[in-house]
C-alpha cells in the first residue's frame, strides 16, 4: 500500500504567527514565571505567567486602564511613563504573591532600546522583582517620567493650534503636558503607598 509523505499541520497560533513555540519553550525551561509585556496603541497590558499542565495561569496582571481608573492618571495611557506606572503595579501584586524573579516574555514583538516593554521591565523591578535584562536597554529617568514630553510641549506652547491639537487629550483631562513629570511622580507615589512603601515626590521640570 502507497503512502504519501508526513506531513504535520503546525499550530494554529503558529499559522496565525501569534506564537513562537521554540522561544516559549527556552522560556518555560527556565523555570520561572515569564513576565508578559503587550502593547497596543493605546494601552499596555502586563501579566506574570506561571506555565502550568492544563494552560497558564496568570499570578498578577496590571492594565493601563487601572491607573486611570484606581490612581487618577490623567494622560495617555499608551506613552513610555504609562507602561513604567503599569510595570510598577504589577511588579508590586507579584510580589505580594510570592513571586520574586521572572523571565521577560516579549512574544513576537521586537522591544526597542528604552521603549515601552522595557519601561514595563523598569518598572517591576523598580518594585523589586528581578529581572534579568541588560541595564543599558532600559529608559532613563527623563523618558520614564516624562520630561521628553514635557520640553516638547514646551517647544510647541508658542503655536497655540498645533499645541492644541498635538495634546488634545491632556488638556481635555485637565493636565497641561508641561506638568506630566510632577503628575507621574504623584501617581507613582500613589501606586507604592498602596502597598506599604514610601516615596519622596520631587517636582521635576
Amino acid at each position: 500500500m502507497a503512502r504519501g509523505p508526513t506531513y504535520n499541520v503546525p499550530y494554529r497560533r503558529r499559522r496565525e504567527g501569534k506564537t513562537n513555540y521554540r522561544r516559549r519553550l527556552r522560556l518555560i525551561l527556565s523555570g520561572l514565571p515569564r513576565l508578559v509585556a503587550r502593547k497596543t496603541l493605546k494601552h499596555m497590558i502586563v501579566q506574570v505567567v506561571e506555565a502550568r499542565v492544563e494552560g497558564d495561569h496568570v499570578l498578577a496582571s496590571a492594565h493601563t486602564r487601572q491607573l486611570v481608573r484606581d490612581f487618577g492618571w490623567k494622560a495617555p495611557t499608551g506613552n513610555t511613563p504609562a507602561a513604567y506606572l503599569a510595570g510598577l503595579l504589577c511588579g508590586f501584586r507579584a510580589l505580594e504573591r510570592g513571586v520574586e524573579k521572572a523571565v521577560l516574555d516579549v512574544g513576537l514583538q521586537k522591544p526597542s532600546r528604552g521603549g515601552r516593554v522595557m519601561a514595563v521591565v523598569k518598572g517591576c523591578l523598580d518594585a523589586g522583582l528581578e529581572v534579568p535584562c541588560d541595564p543599558e536597554v532600559l529608559p532613563d529617568e527623563d523618558r520614564i517620567s516624562g520630561v521628553h514630553i514635557a520640553k516638547y510641549a514646551e517647544m510647541l506652547s508658542g503655536n497655540p493650534e498645533l499645541y492644541g491639537r498635538m495634546f488634545s487629550k491632556y488638556l481635555e483631562a485637565g493636565l497641561r503636558p508641561e506638568d506630566l513629570p510632577k503628575h507621574f511622580e504623584e501617581v507613582k507615589a500613589r501606586i507604592v503607598s498602596k502597598f506599604g512603601r514610601s516615596v519622596e515626590v520631587e517636582e521635576v521640570g
